[in-house]
Parts: C-alpha cells; structure tokens; sequence
C-alpha cells in the first residue's frame, strides 16, 4: 500500500506512542507529534504555549492548523513530501479531515482500551508535573471517541494486544505480506554424498543474489577458486561471498556453529556485522563434543568429528543439567545475532532474492542416507529450509548437484568402512579412463576437513531417482565433467565438450526429466557452463 500519512490517535497511555517509535524504528518513517507542531504554530503566532491557547487555536481554524502546519513543513521543509511521515497524537476528528485534505493517502489508527486500564497506565508513568488523568481525559466525551472509531482505518484494543501485536496489525497495512510474497528462494542441494562442488556452483550464482544463507555445521567444507589457482574452503559461512561481497549472509537458527572456525573465516574475510547475521538459536559447538565424536565416531563410522552430532543430540534432549550454549550466549558474537526469521520477512517483502545453500549430500541424510555411515542431520530441501527458518512456499527453483563419480569420506583409521557406495572404482581407473593425470586427483579427491582420501564409484542412477524424489528439483548441476574426458577441461560452451559428456548429460535428462543447467568442467575461473534458461 503506497501510503503518505500515518495517523495515530487515541486516549492517553493507549499506546500511541510505543507504536509510533517502533514504526519510525522498523520502517525509517519520520514522526511527528501533535504537540510539537502545536508548539510551532502557536510559536509563529507569537503565542505562549498554554492548554488555554490550544484549545482557543482549535476552536478557531476547526482544526485546520494541523493541516496548515504539516503544509508549510511539505513546502518549505524538512518534511519530504515524496516519502510518507507519521503524526502522533491527533485528538479531535476535525484534525483528521485536514489531514485527509492535504492529498496523500492517511492510514489513520485509532488505538482504544478500558477507562479503568488507562488510569492504570497513567498512575504507573505519573511524574509529579503530569497533570491529573480526569484532566487529560476531558476532551474525550462519547461523540469524539465515536467519530474517531468510525473515521479510522483500523482500530485497536491495546488491552487485549501487547505493544508486537498491535505493530503486526499496523505493518500489515504498510509493507506487502511477506507470505504472499513472490517466489524469490533459491536453494542448492547435494544429491549425492557430499563433495559434488556445490561451493564453485554458489561461488558462481552469487552475484545474483542479496542475501546468501547456509546451514549445517563446520564438518563440511565448500572449496571454491579464488585467484590465480588458489582455493579458498568455507565451512561455516556462505560459499559464495567471494563472488559477492555486497551480499548479506545469514546463518539461520538450525545451524550448529564452532565458534573458532566461525571467527577465523571471519577475520580472513573482513565480515563485519554489516555482513553477517546469526540467529541466536543457532548451537554452538563445546570442545567436549568434538573429543567424543573423535573418541567414538571417527574410528567407527569415518565421521569428521567436528562435535556436530554430539552438540545437537544435546540440544534435542533439553537437559536442563546440561549447558547447551547458543549464538545468543556467546558474547563475542554479539553484534552479529539477531532473528533471522523477521529478517528473512523483510528480505520477502522487499523483493529480495536469497540463494540458500545445503551442505553435505542427500545420501547422507540422518533419516534417508545408510543409517548408521549418516550425517547428525537431515540434508533434503525441506530440512535446509526449515533449518534456515524460510519456506517452501517461496522457494523459486532447487538446483540439485550431482558428480559424474560420486565419492565418499575415505575409510576411517581403523579401517572400517565409511558406508555404502555402488560400483567402487579405484582412482588409476578414472585417470585411465579420463586422461586427467592420476597425480591431480588424487590431490583433488581428499576431504576437505578429514583431509582423508576420498572413495570413488560409478554414477549411481537408483540413487539418483531417489534424490529427486527427496528434494524434487527444477535442475541440475553437473560437476567433474573433466573426468568424462580430460580435455573437457578446456569447454566453455556445451557443444565444446567432448561427445562423452555429451551422451553423458543427455542420458541425465532423460532419467530425471529435469535440465542440466550448468556444467562445471574444472576447478578454473572459467569453470561452469551456464545452461539456465532463468
């Protein structure tokens, strides 16, 4: 709604002025008060301010000095009158019609509550120069408070709201409904086990975005090509704010954080509060959970015993003997939390667009991945979404990311094994077979936090059925082109790559139903084929 006026009318202590604030807080909306455009007026006319002169003034214009007053600001300044402004405290309903007159669209609020509740009120905000209630409270007879109920746009009953509710009902009519909002959600999800390059697909999309969100924890490291054949790895932050420094990041409330690694990505990449927001529900990671995970899970399941699993069992269980820290209680992480979910309100009622990116891989979903080789967590569309606290319903497109060989966490130290793949291949195969020399992957296929080497398999098409079903994507990604053909490498248009790659990607259409819109032949600046048809 494009407005011009904001009203706010209503007895003393109805809240008129708690509601003003909170409005010129959230919404930058300049704020005038009746009293203070009163003081003006009575002052050009060389008039002392007294209740004596006030009331004389607006027996004599009918209420039009309002209307005046507001008139010589929007003329002579500093009132803009191209953006809208907020008058507090209008008391008789001539007021409002010269308001009305002015031209610009009025919401006029009309906030009301109990005589009795009102007294109460007043009694608890009473200085010794206040007057008494009975007098503030004269020129409100039946009739007045009965034309202002009939004049406004919206009433409310502060008695039966609190001070957030009635703001709800008032921002409701001066910002578009973020739930009604167009499909602005972006989301890049693993289809596989983790390691399909989805940070080098988000490095890549991220100057198409405002805000880039991430989920999961720090065992998850996103590699993605700076300069000059340097790789810079994320593992707590959003992997694409090197290709977007102007974006805002936002790690949501279903994020498990350690807090050491959180602060050296921030001081190496200069984030600033300006940057960054952390939801205060967000968990934080204790050095205990990481020695447990390493005495317990990393030689039994091949985890990465970054403490995730052991942190969020503790948060689920609620103990109230246990210390569970969250974002909130780290003061070193002060000036970065806030709540996400308004913030992600405001995102959707101004338009903006949000690229949230998974982590891990759909195979290793807590519930849906071969239990126990799993995540501490579930890695579908639906759980990041609801970990990064936005919804399906304004989710525009899900990019799901795939390996042409998938891979997993290599084998733990003890040699178990790290859980079920297909086809297990051996590295010298896929060098044979791609021409990429053996030297270079078996640099690349090393975890990017267990700094294990990696295990290797043939395209899982069952698995790949399964994937789509758990997230339902609108496209795909295709990663390590290169090791369909070492000279793919070299491909920056898709009739470029080498007919391999071709047969390769049309075979992944036909199975899925769903474009490969982007292909990314190499870890290089010029590294992704873009297919997108948006």
């Amino acid at each position: 709604m494009k407005l011009g006026v904001i009203v706010i009318s209503g007895k003393v202590c109805s809240g008129k002025t708690t509601l003003a604030k909170e409005i010129e807080s959230r919404f930058g909306i300049p704020v005038l008060t009746k009293s203070e455009l009163l003081a003006e007026r009575l002052h050009e006319l060389r008039v002392v301010p007294n209740s004596r002169q006030e009331a004389r003034l607006e027996t004599d214009t009918e209420g039009r000095w309002l209307k005046e007053a507001i008139a010589r600001r929007m003329v002579l300044g500093p009132l803009d009158q191209t953006k809208p402004f907020l008058i507090e405290g209008v008391e008789s309903p001539q007021q409002i019609r010269g308001v009305r007159d002015l031209g610009p669209r009025v919401l006029h609020v009309h906030l009301t509550a109990p005589q009795a509740v009102l007294r109460t009120r007043y009694k608890a905000a009473k200085t010794p120069s206040q007057v008494a209630f009975e007098t503030r409270m004269r020129r409100w007879d039946a009739k007045t408070e009965e034309d202002f109920v009939r004049d406004a746009d919206v009433v409310i009953d502060t008695e039966r709201c609190r001070p957030q509710d009635v703001f709800e009902r008032v921002r409701a009519r001066l910002a578009p409904n973020p739930l009604t909002a167009s499909a602005c959600v972006d989301v890049l999800i693993g289809g596989q086990y983790g390691s399909e390059g989805k940070g080098n697909i988000a490095h890549y999309l991220a100057g198409e975005y405002d805000v880039l969100v991430r989920v999961g924890g720090p065992n998850a490291g996103h590699k993605v090509y700076r300069h000059n054949d340097e790789a810079y790895t994320f593992r707590q932050l959003p992997s694409g704010f090197l290709g977007n420094r102007n974006a805002k990041l936002v790690l949501g409330a279903g994020a498990v954080i350690g807090l050491d690694t959180l602060r050296k990505e921030i001081g190496e990449l200069q984030i600033t509060p300006d940057n960054l927001i952390i939801d205060p529900q967000a968990l934080l990671i204790d050095d205990a959970d990481k020695r447990w995970e390493d005495e317990v899970l990393k030689g039994a399941i091949g985890s990465t015993a970054q403490g995730i699993g052991r942190a969020t069992a503790r948060k689920i269980l609620r103990d109230p003997n246990d210390s569970v820290r969250l974002a909130k209680d780290e003061p070193r992480l002060k000036h970065f939390v806030h709540d996400t979910v308004d913030y992600f309100a405001d995102c959707l009622s101004s338009g903006k667009k949000l690229m949230l990116e998974g982590t891990q891989g759909t195979l290793l979903s807590l519930h849906h991945g071969f239990y126990p080789h799993v995540t501490s967590r579930l890695t579908t569309v639906a759980a990041c979404l609801a970990e990064a606290g936005l919804s399906q319903r304004h989710v525009r497109r899900v990019v799901m990311v795939c390996r042409t060989y998938p891979i997993r966490v290599g084998n733990s130290i003890t040699g178990n094994t790290s859980g079920y793949m297909g086809k297990e291949l051996e590295f010298k195969e896929i060098a044979k077979r791609s021409g990429v020399p053996l030297e270079e992957i078996n640099k690349t296929e090393v975890g990017s936090v267990s700094h294990r080497p990696r295990r290797i398999a043939e395209f899982d098409w069952h698995l790949l059925r399964r994937a789509l079903l758990l997230n339902g994507p609108t496209d795909l990604a295709l990663t390590f082109a290169d090791y369909l053909g070492v000279e793919n490498q070299k491909s920056y248009r898709y009739e470029q790559l080498n007919e391999e790659a071709q047969r390769f990607i049309i075979e992944l259409e036909k199975v899925s139903g769903l474009p490969v819109s982007m292909v990314s032949t190499a870890f290089a600046q010029r590294n992704i084929i873009d297919r997108r048809q948006w």
